[in-house]
C-alpha cells in the first residue's frame, strides 16, 4: 500500500488530524505508527463509544498502524466513575476488552491485531511513567490544566479536588510513555493530545526519529450526539450555533433516553429512535440525520422504506441527498427514523447477542445493581 492510500484510510470520516501535514511526513519517512484511544471504565457502553472507535481502528489498521486501546483504570478512580471501587472496574475492564474485540470483528476489522493497555499495568513500578508526568506539569501552567479538565466531563472552571489536576498530565503521559505517534479519540479528548503537541519537543523522554524529535499526531472522530431535545430554543440560533450545540451534545451514559447501549433490545432501540428530537425540515441541529452520517452513510447506502402513496422506497448513497429531501420535506423524520432503527439493531444485533450469551451478562446485571455516585 502506497503513502496516499494509507493517508487516505487513516483520514477518511474524520473532523480533524492534527495536523496532516506531519502526518503525510511521517508515511513519506517511512516512521512506524503507533496508535492508542483511552476510555475510562465508567459504565456500560454505549454505540457512541464503541462503533465511533472500531470504524477508525478497522481503517488504522489496514492502513498498517499498530493499534490498541488505553483502558484508563486510575482515570476511573480519579474521576470517581464506579464508585471508585477497583473490583468493579477491573471486571468491567475486561467487558471493554470483549465488547471492542467482538465490535471490530462485527465491522469487518482484525480484532486479533488489537491491542489492549490497563493504566495500572502501564503505570506498576514504572518509574519513568511518573518522571513524564512531573516534566509535562513543568512545561504546562495551571490556567492551562485547570482549562482542560473538561476532558474528564468536567465544567471548566468548576470547583474539583486536586487529583482532577493531575487527569489531564497523566493522559498526556500515557501517549509518551507508550512511545505513541498516532493518538485517537473523539473531539471531547482534544485538549489532551493539544497539550501532548505543545510540550512534545520540551520534555526529556521525546518522541524521534532517526535522532530528531518530532510531534505526536492526533486523528479526531465526530462524537456521536445524544438524542433528547436540547434545553434552549434552536429556532433562535443560526445554521452554525445549531452545529456546535450538537456537537457539545454528545452522547452520555448519564441520560439514558439519550443513549443507544450495546445490549439495548431491538424494542428499545426503536423506541429510544422514535422518541428522538427530530423537527421536519430541520437539518441544522438534528440527531437523528447526525446518527444516519455517522453510522451508516460512512459505510454503507441508506434505505427508506415506505409506502408507494408516500414516496416508495428510495436509496441515500449519500449524505447530501439525505440531507436535501430532509431540508425539502421530501422525506418525513418517521419513515427517517424507521430505516435508522432498522440499520442500528442490525448493527448491534450480533454484538448485543455475543454480549448476553456471555459471562459478562452477570457483570451487567450487577453494575445496574450498584447505586453509582453521580460526582
Amino acid at each position: 500500500m502506497d503513502v496516499e492510500d494509507r493517508l487516505n484510510l487513516i483520514t477518511r470520516n474524520v473532523e480533524e488530524v492534527l495536523t496532516l501535514d506531519d502526518l503525510k511526513a511521517l508515511l513519506e519517512c517511512g516512521v512506524p505508527l503507533k496508535h492508542y484511544i483511552g476510555f475510562e471504565i465508567s459504565g456500560n457502553l454505549h454505540l457512541g463509544s464503541v462503533f465511533m472507535a472500531v470504524f477508525k481502528i478497522k481503517d488504522f489498521i489496514k492502513a498498517g498502524v499498530d493499534c490498541s486501546i488505553f483502558l484508563a483504570d486510575w482515570h476511573s478512580w480519579i474521576n470517581n466513575k464506579l464508585n471508585s471501587d477497583w473490583g468493579l472496574i477491573n471486571d468491567m475492564a475486561e467487558y471493554y476488552k470483549f465488547v471492542f474485540k467482538k465490535a471490530l470483528s462485527i465491522v469487518g476489522g482484525d480484532s486479533e491485531k488489537l491491542r489492549f493497555v490497563k493504566g495500572s499495568e502501564l503505570y506498576h513500578n514504572n518509574d519513568d511513567y511518573w518522571f513524564n508526568v512531573l516534566d509535562i506539569a513543568k512545561h504546562s501552567t495551571l490556567a492551562r490544566v485547570l482549562r482542560s479538565i473538561t476532558i474528564a466531563g468536567r465544567e471548566e472552571g468548576s470547583a474539583v479536588n486536586f487529583a482532577l489536576l493531575i487527569y489531564p498530565l497523566m493522559q498526556v503521559a500515557d501517549i509518551f510513555s507508550q512511545n505513541i505517534n498516532l493518538a485517537h479519540s473523539g473531539m471531547d479528548q482534544r485538549k489532551a493530545h493539544v497539550i501532548a503537541r505543545d510540550v512534545a519537543l520540551k520534555i526529556k523522554n521525546k518522541l524521534t526519529f532517526k535522532g530528531g524529535g518530532y510531534k505526536p499526531i492526533a486523528v479526531h472522530h465526530a462524537l456521536l450526539p445524544g438524542l433528547q431535545k436540547p434545553s434552549v430554543d434552536i429556532t433562535k440560533l443560526s445554521n452554525m450555533e445549531k452545529k456546535q450545540l450538537l456537537s457539545k451534545l454528545k452522547m452520555s451514559k448519564s441520560v439514558k433516553q439519550s443513549a443507544i447501549f450495546i445490549n439495548d433490545s431491538e424494542e428499545l432501540v426503536r423506541e429510544k429512535i422514535n422518541k428522538a428530537f427530530c423537527i421536519a425540515g430541520e437539518v441544522g441541529f438534528n440527531p437523528v440525520l447526525e446518527w444516519a452520517r455517522l453510522l451508516v452513510l460512512n459505510r454503507k447506502p441508506l434505505i427508506v422504506e415506505r409506502p408507494a402513496k408516500y414516496g416508495g422506497t428510495v436509496t441515500y448513497e449519500s449524505f447530501k441527498d439525505l440531507e436535501k429531501d430532509f431540508a425539502s420535506k421530501q422525506l418525513h423524520p418517521a419513515d427517517l427514523k424507521s430505516a435508522l432503527s432498522k440499520e442500528i439493531n442490525e448493527l448491534l444485533k450480533p454484538l448485543r447477542t455475543a454480549v448476553n450469551n456471555s459471562r459478562f451478562a452477570s457483570v451487567l446485571e450487577k453494575l445496574d445493581s450498584v447505586q453509582l455516585r453521580k460526582d
